[in-house]
């Protein structure tokens, strides 16, 4: 999509802090980050959410998922635990309407669900 950021930062056209990539999905270090650990993992190919994501190509949701876990390894996160939240829609918060998954680890991470 012409317009969208996160496909600007896949195609490399944005420079972004990246933890991982392969030729399914990138992986990047959020500008905001929640806590000590706060990647955002998208796929190359553009979807608008996860729900999207998941009715089209639902084996790049687990891709997503692996790679967020190889991030949280690499970081030495992995053991002590993670968090990953996909958010789908304004009224959950998504402001980025390109499918992406947060990793968030690094303590005791938000609320307890």
């Amino acid at each position: 999509m012409a317009d969208c950021v996160f496909c600007a930062i896949a195609a490399g056209e944005l420079p972004a802090d990246i933890v991982h990539s392969d030729d399914r999905v990138v992986a990047f270090r959020d500008l905001n980050p929640q806590a000590p650990l706060h990647v955002l993992v998208i796929p190359r190919l553009h979807r608008a959410n996860a729900a999207e994501l998941a009715a089209t190509d639902p084996a790049l949701v687990g891709d997503m998922v692996t790679a967020a876990h190889a991030v949280a390894t690499g970081d030495g996160r992995a053991e002590s635990g993670y968090r990953l939240i996909f958010n789908t829609g304004a009224d959950a918060g998504q402001t980025v309407f390109h499918a992406h998954l947060h990793l968030l680890a690094g303590g005791r991470v938000g609320l307890t669900l």
